[in-house]
C-alpha cells in the first residue's frame, strides 16, 4: 500500500495499466474510412451494475498498476485540447439521456405514455426502412407484371427476412450501450461499438459471398419444382440487393446504438432519405425505363447504403468514431454470444415461421403467391410499427431493474404504459391495414385473380395484426431483462407448433386463408406466453433473487 501511495502521489513516476486506454478518437477531419485497432487483451464485455470508483494498486503479481475511472477522469494519454471538446459534448448527450430516463421513471401513467410515443415516434424509422423499400418495390412491380411480383415472394425472404437473422447485432448494441451508458463508461461505450461494428462488417461479407454463390440454388430449393419459372427474376433481385449486405448491417448496429443513448431523430432523417430516394428511384429505373425487378432493386440497394451513411454520422455526432473497428477478443466473443445467441435463436425461429409461410404460399401457384407477397409485405409495413415499443423498453428498462437507481415498481409501471400504448396502436394498425388492401387493392395489383385470393385473408389478416404491437412490448421487456433462455425457448416452440398447424391446413387444402390463421395463432401464442412469463411470482419484475441472478450473469 505505501508503494501504491507512492506512486499515486508522486507525479514523476509513470503508471503501468493493465490495459490501454479506450478514449474515442477525434472526428476525422478529412473523408471518413474505416481503419482496424492493434488487438490488445481485454476483459469481456462487462454487463455490470455496480459503479466504478478511481483506484490504483499493485496488484498481488506485481503486474502494475491496475486502474479503474469514474466518470468524468482525464485519462493519461487520451488526446489533446480537440477530443476535450468531443468529450464535453458527450458527457452532455449521457447527462440528457439518464435525465430522460429518470424523468420517464418518476413520471405518471399518462405523462410517462406521452413520453414514450416522443421517443418511439422516431424510432419506427429504424424499423420502417427495410419493409417500407419492399412495399414500394411491391408495389411498383405490380403495376407491370404478375410474375415479377410472385417472384418477389421468395426474393424477400433472402433480403428481408434472412436479415432479421442478425437482429442480434441490433439488440446487443443498444443493450450494451444502454447499460454501459447508466454506468457512465464512456470508453466502454466505444470500445463496444467499434466491436459490434467488426462483428455486422464480417456478418455483411459473410451474406454478400452467400447470396453471390448459393442465392440461385436457395431460390430454387425455396419455390419448389412447380415455380422454376420465377427464379430467374428473383435472382435477378436478390443479387443486386445482395451488394448492401455489408452497409445494413453496419447501419444497424450504428443506428442501435444511438437509440441505446436515447436519441431516435437520427433513425427518423435516415428513414426519410432513404425512402424518397427508393421511391424516385423506383419510379424513375421501373416506371419509366422499364427495368422492372431489377431497377427495383438497384434503386432499394443505394437507398439502404445511404440510409448507412446517414446512421454513422448520427453517431459520429455525438462525439463517438463510427469508423472504428475493434477486432475483438476471445473473452469478448464469448460474452457477446452469450448475450447474443439467444437473440439469434428468437429472431432466427421468427424469420423461419414466415418463411415455411411464404414456402406453403409459393407452392398454392403463382396467384395465389401473389397475393401472399402483397398482403404479407403490408402486414410487415404495418408490425413494424409496434418494433419500436421494443426498442424503448430495451433503452428504459435497464436502469430501473437493474442499474444504479433500480425501481422493479416503477418497471411495472413502464410495462403497463408500453402494453396499453401497444393494445391501441395494434387497434388503430389492424383497421387500417385491413382496411388499404380492402377497399384500394389496385394500389398493389390490377389483376381481379390476386385482387380475389387477398380478400379471402382479411379476418386473420386483422387477427394477427391487431395482436402483433404489444407483443412486442411483452417480448422487448424480456429482452431488457435478460430474460433469454426463456424468450429463445418459448420462440422456439411456437415455431415446432405454428411449423406443424402449417402442414396441417395445407394438407387439408384450407389454402391461403388457412396459412393466415396459423399466422393469426402463432402471433396470440407469442403474446400469451410473455404476459405468463411477466406476471408469474418468478419473474424478475416480482422477485429479488431472481433479478440478483440476473445481474449477475
Amino acid at each position: 500500500m505505501l508503494l501504491c501511495k507512492a506512486l499515486v502521489q508522486s507525479p514523476g513516476t509513470p503508471l503501468l495499466r493493465s490495459r490501454p486506454s479506450r478514449l474515442p478518437p477525434p472526428l476525422f477531419l478529412s473523408p471518413p474510412r474505416f481503419f482496424f485497432k492493434p488487438h490488445t487483451a481485454r476483459a469481456p464485455l462487462p454487463l455490470r451494475a455496480e459503479p466504478l470508483h478511481l483506484t490504483r494498486c499493485i496488484s498481488s503479481q506485481g503486474h502494475g498498476v491496475v486502474e479503474q475511472e469514474e466518470p468524468g477522469t482525464e485519462t493519461v494519454g487520451g488526446g489533446g485540447d480537440d477530443f476535450g471538446s468531443s468529450e464535453e459534448k458527450e458527457e452532455e448527450e449521457e447527462e440528457r439521456g439518464a435525465e430522460t430516463g429518470e424523468e420517464l421513471a418518476e413520471q405518471g401513467l399518462l405523462k410517462q405514455m406521452k413520453e414514450i410515443v416522443k421517443f418511439a415516434g422516431p424510432a419506427t424509422g429504424l424499423w420502417l426502412c427495410g419493409p417500407l423499400m419492399s412495399l414500394i418495390d411491391t408495389a411498383v412491380i405490380g403495376q407491370g407484371s404478375s410474375l415479377e411480383l410472385a417472384a418477389l415472394g421468395p426474393a424477400t425472404v433472402l433480403c428481408d427476412y434472412m436479415s432479421y437473422i442478425f437482429m442480434f447485432l441490433s439488440v446487443a448494441t443498444s443493450n450494451m450501450v444502454a447499460t454501459s451508458l447508466a454506468q457512465q463508461d464512456k470508453d466502454e461505450v466505444q470500445h463496444q461499438i467499434s466491436v459490434l461494428l467488426f462483428v455486422g462488417l464480417n456478418c455483411g461479407l459473410l451474406m454478400l459471398l452467400f447470396t453471390k454463390f448459393f442465392g440461385s440454388w436457395a431460390l430454387t430449393a425455396f419455390s419448389g419444382p412447380k415455380n422454376v419459372h420465377i427464379v430467374p427474376a428473383a435472382n435477378t433481385y436478390i443479387q443486386i440487393r445482395g451488394i448492401a449486405w455489408p452497409f445494413v448491417l453496419i447501419g444497424w448496429v450504428a443506428q442501435s446504438a444511438s437509440l441505446g443513448m436515447k436519441d431516435s431523430w437520427g433513425p427518423l432523417k435516415a428513414l426519410a432519405a432513404a425512402s424518397a430516394v427508393n421511391g424516385i428511384g423506383d419510379i424513375i429505373l421501373c416506371t419509366f425505363l422499364g427495368y422492372g425487378i431489377a431497377g427495383a432493386a438497384w434503386a432499394t440497394m443505394v437507398s439502404q447504403v445511404i440510409a448507412a451513411y446517414m446512421m454513422i454520422a448520427a453517431l459520429n455526432e455525438k462525439g463517438y468514431n463510427a469508423f472504428a473497428l475493434s477486432v475483438p477478443s476471445a473473452g469478448e466473443l464469448v460474452s457477446i454470444i452469450g448475450l447474443a445467441a439467444p437473440v439469434f435463436i428468437t429472431m432466427t425461429s421468427k424469420v423461419a415461421f414466415y418463411s415455411l409461410l411464404i414456402y406453403f404460399a409459393t407452392s398454392m401457384g403463382t396467384i395465389t403467391v401473389a397475393a401472399h407477397q402483397v398482403m404479407l409485405q403490408t402486414f410487415s409495413m404495418c408490425t413494424v410499427w409496434g418494433e419500436p415499443l421494443s426498442q424503448t423498453a430495451q433503452s428504459f428498462m435497464p436502469e430501473l431493474i437493474y442499474g444504479q437507481k433500480r425501481s422493479l415498481e416503477k418497471a411495472k409501471t413502464l410495462l403497463k404504459s408500453l402494453v396499453i400504448i401497444g393494445a391501441i396502436l395494434g387497434v388503430t394498425l389492424g383497421s387500417v391495414g385491413t382496411f388499404i388492401p380492402w377497399c384500394f387493392p389496385r394500389i398493389f395489383t390490377s389483376d381481379h385473380d390476386v385482387i380475389r385470393e387477398m380478400h379471402t385473408v382479411l379476418i386473420p389478416y386483422f387477427m394477427a395484426l391487431s395482436v402483433t404491437p404489444p407483443t412486442h412490448s411483452l417480448e422487448g421487456t424480456l429482452l431488457a431483462g435478460r430474460d433469454l433462455k426463456f424468450i429463445s425457448a418459448s420462440m422456439s416452440g411456437c415455431l415446432a407448433w405454428g411449423a406443424l398447424l402449417l402442414m396441417l391446413v395445407s394438407s387439408k387444402g384450407f389454402g391461403l386463408m388457412g396459412c393466415w390463421f396459423a399466422l393469426s395463432g402463432f402471433q396470440w401464442a407469442r403474446f400469451f406466453i410473455a404476459l405468463r412469463r411477466l406476471i408469474s411470482p418468478n419473474s424478475f419484475l416480482n422477485s429479488d433473487c431472481k433479478l440478483e441472478k440476473l445481474r449477475a450473469a
